[in-house]
Parts: structure tokens; sequence; C-alpha cells
């Protein structure tokens, strides 16, 4: 027996290649399946199963497409209703994998169709659980992306309390040595309180895992509703995506138009540059944002622009803009590229300056824009009248910044309020500014 984990930092995912006797079994895949094939070879074994433990709404998985090149049977829970050919696994259902054992557990909570994939091991003993995004290191799902998405409308109250009794009645009963490999490590938005461990066990989480501890219906329910992080623009298009099945990683890829940087761009369509802020900031073109290239572009990618949309997307060379494509298409979003191309010759437009003295000695000749989260917010203010909207949310709402006087647009650490000061100076008659890093010096005194 072999447990392979593959881990993508930027979207803070696991996924899972279960090995015995030359079969292979996937749990939650990432978009991209060439790692998995290549384990495969790597060990002579075939891919004969994938399962997801749900649709995931923060990234899109290959699941179909592995399923076609491989003749792999893809197990989910009824309870989803998928779009594409499978076979349903829920309570009682068990498959053979060489010599071990796969159990289905339902687990709903963070959806109503999550499933558990409980591991027997030769002995018939329970060996791990894998757990998706029922159970985290230190958390348990949030309960409030079903709602609102096609068909599969869930109330999180509901689904909070379906938690509760998934925690209670399914996940506490299980052997405490037994291994717990969930689909999301810190960063994932897909929780509140994700520890930087990529496993556990039920014992280590029945000990230090606040949604394990012993506590009523009702005050398990306040306690997972409260302070979850924003949800991105993304997340309920990737439900569906995954719902359905996603088309080929690599053809997608190259499907999406190359273009020259000296081509004609279409007026109105939004264009996302990617270059690094200092770049940006001495030369752009109009109708930009700066979302930079980096550890969580995917993320702030499908949390500004929405599904709906088509872009441009700019690179500095190459390598970025093949990264930046690859990203894209992470969260499905590759077939909003209208055209990819490298920097062009002529940028017209430029940021405005900070003037960084004069915002320290006379801040009130300003009106601040703090753009981090809400929860960043509630733990601290930095600057006491502050306007505050989260990023994600500022494209709809920077009608309520005044524009009496100059803006300037901070976050916690520099990258946000770049593409924060990108989206205002678009639309304000008034100068925006950005206070980058230099916010790190305030925040220290602040606090």
């Amino acid at each position: 027996m072999k447990i392979e984990q593959f881990y993508d930092k930027g979207l803070a995912h696991a996924s899972y290649a279960i090995l015995s006797e030359g079969k292979i079994a996937l749990v939650d895949p990432a978009r991209d399946p060439q790692p998995y094939y290549d384990f495969a070879k790597e060990h002579n074994a075939a891919i004969v199963a994938v399962f997801e433990t749900h649709p995931h709404a923060d990234f899109v998985s290959s699941h179909v497409e592995i399923a076609k090149k491989t003749g792999a049977t893809i197990y989910v829970s009824k309870l989803l209703g998928a779009d594409y050919e499978h076979q349903s696994f829920d309570d009682g259902d068990e498959l053979k994998l060489g010599k071990l054992t796969l159990r289905a557990l339902n687990t709903p909570g963070h959806s109503p169709d999550s499933v558990t994939i409980l591991l027997l091991d030769e002995q018939g003993k329970q060996h791990a659980a894998f757990t998706g995004d029922a159970l985290f290191v230190g958390d348990v799902g949030r309960p409030d992306l079903r709602e609102n998405v096609g068909n599969m409308t869930a109330k999180r109250e509901e689904l909070a309390r379906q938690m509760y009794h998934t925690t209670n009645n399914v996940f506490k009963k299980l052997n405490e040595e037994v291994l717990v490999y969930p689909a999301h490590g810190a960063g994932s938005l897909c929780g509140k309180n994700l520890s930087p461990d990529t496993f556990s066990t039920i014992g280590r989480e029945k000990s230090t895992n606040y949604a394990l501890q012993d506590m009523s219906e009702g005050d398990f329910i306040k306690t997972l509703l409260e302070d979850q992080p924003f949800i991105p623009k993304y997340f309920g298009h990737d439900v569906s995506m995954n719902k359905a099945g996603a088309t080929s990683f690599e053809e997608s890829i190259k499907a999406v138009p190359r273009l020259a940087p000296d081509a004609t761009l279409e007026e109105g369509i939004l264009i996302v540059d990617t270059r690094p802020q200092a770049q940006y900031k001495q030369g752009h073109l109009p109708n930009s944002i700066n979302i930079q290239e980096g550890g969580k572009f995917e993320t702030w990618l499908g949390s500004i622009v929405g599904p709906g949309e088509t872009f441009y997307l700019i690179a500095e060379n190459e390598a970025v803009l093949n990264s930046v494509i690859r990203k894209s298409a992470k969260i499905g979003y590759e077939g909003n590229i209208k055209g990819a191309l490298l920097t062009p010759a002529i940028l017209p437009e430029k940021s405005q300056p900070t003037n960084l003295a004069d915002f320290t000695n006379n801040p009130g000749k300003y009106t601040i824009v703090d753009i981090r989260n809400n929860g960043e917010v509630k733990a601290g203010k930095i600057f006491q009248n502050a306007v505050t909207i989260p990023l994600p949310e500022l494209r709809e709402r920077m009608h309520e910044i005044p524009q009496d006087k100059p803006v300037m647009v901070h976050c916690a650490a520099g990258y946000r309020s770049a593409a924060g000061q990108s989206i205002l100076e678009q639309s304000f008659t008034v100068p925006v500014y950005d206070l980058s890093d230099a916010i790190n010096s305030f925040a220290a005194v602040a606090h």
C-alpha cells in the first residue's frame, strides 16, 4: 500500500493517489491530470477509480478527463446529481482496490453531497480517512457555499446542523489512530481555521479541533457560521463545472488565443495585467486591473473578475504568460481569456506615485480606503476613519467612496492595494494612491 499526496500551494489543495497491487484510486484530482499519469507510470500501475468527495467550489477537477483517458470509474454520492457517467458511492458502499477496501461514509455539512472515503488496510483495519472538505486539520468545511448554486441549493443553517451530526456521528466514532487526509490546508477559503499541516489523525483532531469539541447543536451552528472568510466570485461557477465535468486541461489551454504585443485590443474589454506593480504603475493600458502573478493569483483573479466576464491577459514574459494561463484554467477561467499577450510597447496610462511623507504628516488630507477582508478589519483597523470595502467587492462598491479629496488605498502587505489602486484610478476624478508595503510601518504603530 502506498498513499501519495499531491499539494497545490496556490489553491492550498491536496489530492491523493492510493496504490495497491498495481491499481490506483485517485481522490479529488486537480485540473492538471499529468502528475497522476506520471505517478501511475512510475509505479507501473493503472488508474482504475476516481473519487470526488463533493463538487469542489475552489478548483476545477480533472475527474472526467481522467476517466475518459484511462477508463477509470468515477465514484460520487448519488446526492450530487452528476451530469457525467459515474457510480454512486454512499453509506454502505465499498470498493476493493488490490488488498485494500475503500468504504463510503456520507459526511454532509460542507455540502449536502459530501462523502468521506475510509481506507481499510489489508487486515480490514481502519487506516485513513480522505475527508474532502468535511474535516480539515483544525477545522471543518464552511457550510455557506451551497446557497443559490443551481439545483444544489442548501441553506447554511441546515448544512451547519448536518455538520454537527457528521462530526459527532461519523468522525468522532472513527478509531483515534486513523489518518486524516483532507482536501485543503491553510490558505484555503473553504474554512476559517485551517492548519498549515496537511494531514493529521482523528485522535489529534478530537483533542485540538474546535469543531470536534463537546457543545450543543445551537452553539456549534453559531460557532461554525461566524467569521467565515469571503466567498470568491468564481466558487459557484466551479461547482457547476465540476458537476458537469470539465474539458481537457491541455486542449483548453491551447485554445486560448495568443496575440502579438502590438495587437489591437477590443475597447471595453477588461485587461488583467499580471506584471509586478512597479512596472504596472510606470505604464499600462486603459481598463486594466493589476492582479500580479504570485502565490495566490488564481484566487484573486476569481475574486475580482466574475465568471461571466471576458478579459485580456498581459504578462511580462512567455514563462509568466504560460503560468497565468494555466492558473486561470485551474479555476475554469481559460475560456474567459479573449487573448493573451506580452507587454505592449505603448502603455499610455500611469499610476500616481505616492508621497509617503505627505501622507504620514497629513493623513487627514486623504480618504483612506481599507480593502482588507472583513475578518482582518474586525481584528483591528489601522486607520480609524478608513472606508472599509474588501477587495473582492471594490468594483461593485466604489461608489461608496467619497471623491472630495485624494484617495489612499491600503491592504495588509501591499499586494492587494496595487489591485485596488488600479481599479479605482480608472473611474475616479481625484488622484488615487497606493500605500503599498509602507502599510507595515503604520500597522506596527496601530497595534
